[in-house]
This record gives structure tokens, C-alpha cells and sequence, in this order.
């Protein structure tokens, strides 16, 4: 059984480690998405409401040694905003002392992410330092042995945030017993990143719809002319494989049957729409680069969702990123903000994109914080920084 805060009544003042992902993306030390870090605040707040006092500590990016572009100022700043009084320090520095402090990238340290458990677990003893009691909240980790991950939750007394709960509960809901029908939206550039949720979810769902610039390497193994979209050559069998499977397990399969064709991947490119079924017969011929799916198709999702209980997507629909390029990836996120079912948002892209529309938060049923994790639990797979915190 998992072991969780409802397992603490009072921490006694001491501190206690907070292991959150508050690995939010930063330009120019501008955050520009702050979902992580909102998710977080409920356990942080928890376990000073239980009188304890929280070494906030995460990841920011992978940088090779330490790089000031990747440092957690951006965050500390933003934190204390909402608590006020807050320290700021390295792992190494004597903070025994403080109410509340965020630690600086852990990544910093190469032990962090060392594959050796002998270099790990000093480190995990360098961030526990004085404290008593450990939290691992941070659900976008738990996939990877590492010493604040792993090791640390080892050293102490040491349960699961509310993150990892409400993400453990959502993912269980999408592969136990969903509402029916339910359907699988999937995007983003790689057929090859989405393999395992593919195996594991296509027996137990009813539609599939592809988009993003997956959707590319789906259409050459139907024998479509892609002109220089993005495909990825050795995975064009594999796609075939899941069109034959998802036919042999009564999947409704969902293609793109239009695409909007730019003539560079670029923010200002020129475009037009045009069928799958006629990709060459657009204007820039051979050199056509499809960078969304069109209204078409995307009215096509949209019904889909609409008619479904339960909806798992994960990945845009197209460069979102680009206004010209975003509109299919918009309908999708609109259809899924005001069905009737129940929507589970995942991968830190199409978050990002909720937020990218001004879409409410609230009108999904939950937005994940927990990237290949994610993915990982619903494949199947062991997740080690969730087994050391099971009893």
C-alpha cells in the first residue's frame, strides 16, 4: 500500500524534504508555464500546516554541471509570492534553521542523476542533511532511479504528496475500468515515444485518433505522399501493424483525411489546406511540410470526443506554438473542455497548450504533471520511485 501524508498526524517541527517536479519551462528567467509548480502547492502547504518545514527541492532541465540559465531563481521568486518567507540556498549549505527553503537545481550535482547507486546515495544523504522526514511529490520523476528520487526516500521516514495520489488515481481510472466508449487521442512528433501506451491501450479502447506529426508516418503506411513532413522511416511498419491490430480489435481508427501544408517550418510561413489523399496537388509540391491537421479532421476529432465517456490525450495536433499552425490542436482542447466525460490531459506539451488558449484548468477533468511517467505506469511498467514508497 502506498504510504501517504493521511499517514502523518504531525511532523513536530522538524524539517521535512519535499521532492517536488518543478521543472517548468523558463525563457530569458521568464516562467512560462507555472502549472508544476501550482500542482505542488497543496503538499508543501501540507506539511507546514502539520507543522513541519519544508527543504523544497527539484530538477530544472539537464544541464552539464551547473549553468545559471538552468538555475531555480526563477522559481524561488515566484514562491515566494505565495509563502512569503523563503530561503534560497545550495545542498551543501546549512539551512537547519529555516521555516521554508527551495534547494537549488539538484542536477547541479552529477550524483543526482549518476547510474551508480554508490554515488547516489551520498548525495541523497547531502540533501536530507539535517532534516527527519521525506515527501516525494513529484510524479514526472518516479520512472528514474535517482538519489532524490530513490535513494533519499530510503534514508527517512518518507510518503507520497498529494501529486503522486491524484496522478496514481487518474492513470488507475484510465486503464482498470474507464467509462465507455474511450478514446485515445494522440500527437506530438514520434510514433516511437508512443509505442508502449499504444501496446497497452489500444485492447482497451474504442477509438484512437492520430494527429501531430506522428500522423505522417500513419499516412506513408497507408501509402500517402507525405511530400517533407516529418517521418520516422523505421517505425512506418509498426505504424501498419497498429492500423491491422486496432481493425482486428474493432478500434475505430481516426487519420487525418486534410492537413494544413506550409512551405517551411517556420512561424510566418506561407500555407493551405489540403486532403491527405491529394498531399502533392499542394501549391509547394514535394517541398510541402504538413504542420497540423485541418478544420476537416478537426471537426472530426471533436465529434469523436464528444461522443465519448472517457478521453486520454496526450500530444498536440500540430506546431501550437505557431498561430497559423494551431488550430487544430485548439478544437481539440475546446472539444475536450466542454464533453460531457471525463478528460485526462498528459504530456507537459499538451499542458502547455491548455494553458497556451487561455482554457479553464477546471474545465479538464485532470491536467497530468507527470510527462514519461505517465506514460511508463500505463505501459506497465516499474516505476521505482513509487515502489520504495509502498509498504
Amino acid at each position: 500500500m502506498l504510504r501517504t501524508l493521511d499517514s502523518v498526524d504531525n511532523y513536530g517541527g522538524e524539517q521535512v524534504v519535499v521532492r517536488c517536479d518543478l521543472n517548468v519551462p523558463i525563457s530569458n528567467g521568464v516562467i512560462q508555464d507555472a502549472g508544476r509548480i501550482q500542482a505542488a502547492l497543496p503538499t508543501i502547504d501540507e506539511v507546514l500546516a502539520k507543522n513541519g518545514r519544508p527543504v523544497i527541492c527539484s530538477h530544472l532541465g539537464r544541464p552539464e554541471g551547473r549553468d545559471e540559465n538552468l538555475s531555480l531563481r526563477p522559481v524561488f521568486d515566484y514562491l515566494k509570492n505565495h509563502f512569503g518567507s523563503l530561503e534560497f540556498g545550495e545542498v551543501s549549505q546549512d539551512l537547519h534553521k529555516a521555516e521554508i527553503v527551495l534547494l537549488e537545481n539538484l542536477r547541479f550535482d552529477p550524483r543526482e542523476t549518476s547510474k551508480e547507486a554508490l554515488e547516489r546515495e551520498p548525495y541523497a544523504r547531502d540533501i536530507l542533511n539535517s532534516a527527519k522526514y521525506v515527501v516525494v511529490d513529484g510524479f514526472g520523476v518516479v520512472h528514474r532511479k535517482q538519489a532524490s528520487v530513490f535513494e533519499l526516500a530510503k534514508l527517512a521516514p518518507s510518503v507520497a504528496g498529494r501529486t503522486i495520489e491524484r496522478e496514481l488515481s487518474v492513470l488507475q481510472g484510465l486503464t482498470d475500468a474507464p467509462d465507455r466508449p474511450y478514446s485515445l487521442i494522440l500527437g506530438g512528433s514520434k510514433v516511437s515515444d508512443k509505442l508502449g501506451v499504444i501496446d497497452a491501450l489500444l485492447p482497451k479502447i474504442d477509438k484512437m485518433m492520430i494527429g501531430g506529426g506522428m500522423m505522417f508516418t500513419f499516412l506513408k503506411a497507408m501509402k500517402f505522399e507525405i511530400g517533407s513532413s516529418l517521418v520516422e522511416t523505421e517505425q512506418i511498419d509498426t505504424a501498419r501493424e497498429y492500423i491491422d491490430r486496432a481493425s482486428e480489435l474493432g478500434v475505430e481508427l481516426l487519420l487525418p483525411t486534410d492537413v494544413v501544408v506550409a512551405n517551411e517550418f517556420a512561424e510566418n510561413a506561407s500555407f493551405t489546406t489540403i486532403g491527405t489523399d491529394r498531399f502533392l496537388e499542394n501549391e509547394f509540391g514535394q517541398a510541402g511540410i504538413g504542420l497540423d491537421i485541418g478544420p476537416e479532421t478537426a471537426a472530426s476529432f471533436s465529434r469523436a470526443v464528444e461522443d465519448s465517456k472517457t478521453v486520454f490525450w496526450n500530444g498536440p495536433m500540430g506546431v501550437f506554438e505557431f498561430d497559423s499552425f494551431a488550430q487544430g490542436t485548439k478544437s481539440v482542447a475546446k472539444a475536450l473542455s466542454s464533453f460531457g466525460g471525463f478528460s485526462v490531459v498528459g504530456g507537459g506539451d499538451s499542458a502547455a497548450a491548455v494553458r497556451h488558449f487561455g482554457l479553464p484548468e477546471d474545465s479538464f477533468g485532470h491536467i497530468s504533471t507527470g510527462g514519461g511517467a505517465s506514460l511508463e505506469y500505463l505501459e506497465g511498467k516499474s516505476l521505482p520511485g513509487l515502489e520504495v514508497l509502498i509498504d
